[in-house]
């Protein structure tokens, strides 16, 4: 009875449907691996883009307070001009200043961000 069921089969008993185990592929698998790795590429380059574009946001923050805080310092005892020069010397653009007593506010923009510092000549 076995040689008979074997008959009725296939010439190979075992049924080639793992590409592991028989070493062939069926035409519905070509190009999954492609298109797999394609979706996974774009995706890397999604969040590359983003945590970049991230960074240099940060980046740009911390500049615009470095850039305010040094203008508000510059400020309490050289006026608005010296505020305006160390604004620019540290990559930023003056774009507010008031000077209350001994209490200098100024607004500095650095890449578009826009950072308000205090600074006084006092104790």
């Amino acid at each position: 009875m076995l040689p008979a069921v074997l008959d009725s089969v296939d010439a190979n008993p075992i049924s080639c449907k793992v590409d592991l185990v028989c070493g062939r592929r069926h035409q519905r698998d070509l190009g999954q691996a492609l298109l797999l790795m394609l979706g996974v590429v774009v995706v890397v380059a999604t969040i590359a883009v983003s945590v970049a574009a991230v960074g240099h946001r940060l980046i740009a923050h911390q500049r615009a307070v470095a850039a305010a805080d040094a203008a508000a310092l510059a400020g309490t005892t050289g006026g608005r001009s010296a505020a305006q020069r160390l604004a620019s010397a540290n990559g930023g653009v003056l774009v507010g200043f008031v000077e209350q007593g001994d209490i200098v506010v100024v607004r500095v923009s650095v890449d578009g961000i826009v950072v308000t510092a205090r600074a006084t000549d006092g104790p």
